[in-house]
């Protein structure tokens, strides 16, 4: 990465952005998951007909499991991201 002038970017700020692309892509990643789940076990729930599955299912379980996926969803895109990058310097 260059500055305007031409010379390179010192290395802890590449650290930084790194880790603040990797944290804000993860935090999505929760917001959106936890959100996508929590809205697919209201919907489970607001049927006409409520199957097995809203039944079993904890609506607090089911959101966990949207917000990890979400998590492990968001780093992967900010570490494929950061290597795209990193290809193109």
């Amino acid at each position: 990465m260059y500055k305007r002038d031409g010379t390179h970017l010192p290395m802890d700020i590449k650290n930084k952005r790194l880790a603040l692309l990797v944290i804000s892509c993860s935090a999505v990643g929760v917001i959106l998951g936890g959100s996508a789940s929590l809205a697919e076990s209201n919907q489970c729930w607001e049927s006409k007909e409520v199957t097995n599955d809203c039944l079993i299912q904890e609506p607090l379980v089911k959101t966990m499991q949207g917000m990890s996926t979400g998590l492990i969803a968001g780093f992967s895109a900010a570490v494929v991201a950061a290597l795209q990058i990193k290809h193109d310097e």
